[in-house]
């Protein structure tokens, strides 16, 4: 049995563990190519985020998905780089949105060069994306431009927040699906449509990364109020600082809402308040950290982590399915 991928995954399938290990260090060598430019600068700033090391979350769900059909067909590994490359894009953007000081354990790229290279390094990063797609047919470049819509309508819901009387749980929810789980959802789809798996295969592996992506990301709105830096790889409490309502604190304004609790209420206060003051920061995070919210967005994850297992049932028991089947479980741990 050995260790791959994120969260600890072990496969116990050696001829899987094999075409996995292979698969994630052919992305590697991909993401590693896809970001060298003949200014040195720009490979710097390029590579700064895929030298810091990350999950390879999806890359790992294209190359699992990848074995219901043939996981050695020529476009698996690129476009398991494609998503990759779009998810750091992705990073280099929300960092300069949130402001934040410390991704994957080191300095953001906004931090270390300012806005205006991290925003620029991002596009660069979703051009050499494009680049690669487009030797993947139009059906992917289709697929990957549907998810990105969905992923900056995500984006921009999240900044707007909900409509007059839409329930904020909800909306949040539907916020994370374009952000989050249309680019896992992605992932899933793309290993097995450039296997060859047959089409509801691919449809029943989408569905599960569209929920296993929600649910990765509740796991993350834990980890950002219960984890230290050490752990999650950024600051915590970024969310909470620059003001995001993360489910747990949505968790909060509703139980308010339906209780009136007076502590509920002076820690909502506290929450509007300006958190940029270091100790007004630390006391919403310990009290937040003991708060039945946060257990409540616990078990959201959980919820929406066995919606992902359940997904898989069509699937033939293989070890592909196994493995599949412990990242929902690795979530859920990841939780705590």
């Amino acid at each position: 049995m050995t260790v791959v991928g994120p969260f600890g995954l072990s496969v116990r399938d050696q001829a899987l563990e094999a075409d996995v290990q292979a698969g994630l260090a052919a992305v590697e060598e991909g993401l590693l190519d896809a970001t060298k430019s003949e200014v040195p600068f720009i490979t710097k700033a390029a590579q700064h985020l895929v030298h810091a090391g990350g999950k390879r979350f999806r890359p790992l769900l294209v190359m699992l998905s990848a074995q219901f059909g043939d996981p050695y067909a020529p476009g698996v590994v690129p476009s398991a780089v494609v998503v990759e490359l779009t998810h750091l894009a992705t990073l280099y953007h929300d960092d300069v949105m949130d402001e934040a000081e410390v991704r994957r354990g080191v300095d953001s790229a906004n931090s270390r060069w300012g806005n205006s290279v991290a925003v620029l390094t991002g596009d660069f990063l979703f051009a050499r994306a494009s680049h690669i797609l487009a030797d993947l047919g139009p059906e992917a470049v289709r697929i990957q431009a549907e998810a990105f819509e969905r992923l900056v309508t995500g984006q921009i819901l999240e900044t707007a927040g909900p409509r007059d009387g839409r329930d904020p749980v909800e909306h949040y929810l539907d916020v994370l699906g374009g952000k989050t789980g249309s680019l896992v959802a992605v992932a899933c789809r793309f290993g097995a449509m450039m296997s060859g798996a047959d089409e509801t295969v691919v449809d029943v592996l989408t569905q599960y990364g569209e929920r296993l992506g929600v649910a990765f990301q509740l796991a993350d709105d834990v980890l950002d109020i219960a984890s230290d830096s050490h752990e999650s790889g950024k600051t915590p409490g970024t969310d909470l600082r620059e003001g995001v309502p993360t489910l747990p604190v949505l968790r909060l304004r509703e139980r308010m809402e339906r209780l009136g609790l007076p502590e509920d209420i002076t820690l909502c206060e506290l929450l509007d308040s300006d958190l940029t003051d270091d100790a007004r920061h630390a006391e919403a995070l310990a009290r937040l950290r003991v708060h039945p919210a946060l257990e409540q967005a616990r078990r959201d994850t959980v919820r929406f982590a066995e919606d992902a297992r359940s997904a898989l049932a069509p699937l033939p028991e293989c070890g592909a399915k196994a493995a599949l089947t412990e990242l929902c479980d690795a979530v859920v741990h990841r939780a705590g």
